[in-house]
């Protein structure tokens, strides 16, 4: 009889063991891609999805412990309303007030991209969130001192050991969580999606359908639908700026031929995520049809060659056109709570 009863108290502790195990394993997240999209380039197999890396990293994207003074987050620069950039000035601000040299770009359908910054000085997005902890005009921090700050709070630890099986963090951990979090910023339901999907009641009107068609004619090689971009680098021909002197790529390359050659931009949620431009010098829309209409200084020698027949839109296709990008918003990428400040 007693040993009856000590097998049953064994059967049940095992049961125990085996029910903890199971409601302690990270829950797998699987990464739908939209139908007829591209395949990401992202390595999902190095950094599996995970609910429980997903919200470590929505909550470190959110929290300013990781600048030097506690002042600055990452969606200091990447407010989610705006498509995950700022619009309150031409070029990013960080902790103190400084200014950096450039205007943030946007964290959209980054599993599709394979460099990152405007002049795709970082190739892997695992390790991206290295770069702004670091640098002097964004958080001003050391991954020292941001592991040593996650190590001694009081949930930190025990959210780590949640995603990644021990309280131990490190820089790894750290980039894994932020990266499941950015990489999971899929942008995919604008009306011009919806359109695509032919779904019932939608359609575009016929200035849309015009801007569509002009889009397609002057545009569409770099901004190549369904991403709207082609994730290369290309120079548009703005002249310099003299305080900032950014040169663009040929800072990370040293080729002459990427002189002032600049990512070239994604326009989806384009309406929202102004100023536009690597520095953010048009803060309308509008502005920057007209710079590709009227501006381009034709003969510049770094002008990429898709730019050098000029446009020249006259009024009525401006707004056309301006009416076809409106409809490559996504409010429900803007305001999905899945990606907000967590609660």
């Amino acid at each position: 009889m007693k040993n009856k009863i000590l097998f049953f108290f064994f059967c049940v502790f095992s049961i125990g063991l085996i029910s903890f195990s199971i409601q302690s394993d990270p829950e797998l997240i699987e990464f739908v891609v939209p139908k007829k999209w591209p395949k990401p380039v992202y390595n999902f197999a190095k950094n599996p999805l995970t609910e429980e890396c997903f919200q470590l990293g929505r909550k470190l994207f959110y929290d300013p412990i990781l600048s030097r003074d506690s002042t600055i987050s990452c969606a200091s620069c990447h407010l989610q309303y705006t498509g995950f950039t700022h619009v309150d000035h031409a070029v990013s601000h960080g902790i103190e007030g400084r200014k950096g040299t450039r205007n943030s770009l946007v964290l959209i359908n980054l599993a599709w991209n394979s460099t990152f910054h405007w002049d795709g000085g970082v190739n892997n997005l695992d390790v991206q969130g290295i770069n702004p902890i670091q640098h002097p005009a964004e958080m001003d921090n050391s991954l020292e001192e941001v592991i040593r700050r996650l190590s001694i709070s009081e949930t930190y630890p025990a959210l780590f050991k949640k995603a990644f099986g021990s309280t131990e963090i490190n820089t790894a951990t750290i980039m894994k969580a932020l990266t499941q979090y950015t990489v999971s910023l899929v942008s995919s339901n604008s009306k011009y999606d919806q359109v695509q999907r032919k779904e019932k009641g939608i359609s575009f009107t016929d200035q849309e359908k015009n801007g569509l068609k002009i889009f397609n004619t002057h545009c569409a090689s770099c901004h190549k639908a369904p991403l709207f971009t082609n994730t290369f680098f290309a120079s548009n021909g703005l002249k310099i700026d003299s305080l900032l002197n950014d040169v663009g790529r040929y800072a990370i390359t040293q080729r002459v031929k990427d002189s002032m050659q600049f990512k070239i931009p994604t326009l989806r949620n384009i309406e929202f995520t102004f100023p536009y431009m690597h520095d953010g010098r048009f803060r309308k829309l509008k502005d920057v049809i007209n710079y590709y209409s009227d501006g381009i200084n034709t003969k510049d020698r770094h002008l990429s060659s898709q730019l050098i027949t000029p446009m020249k839109f006259n009024e009525i296709q401006k707004k056309d056109l301006l009416a076809f990008l409106y409809t490559l918003t996504d409010k429900t990428f803007l305001y999905n709570k899945r990606f907000s400040f967590p609660k």
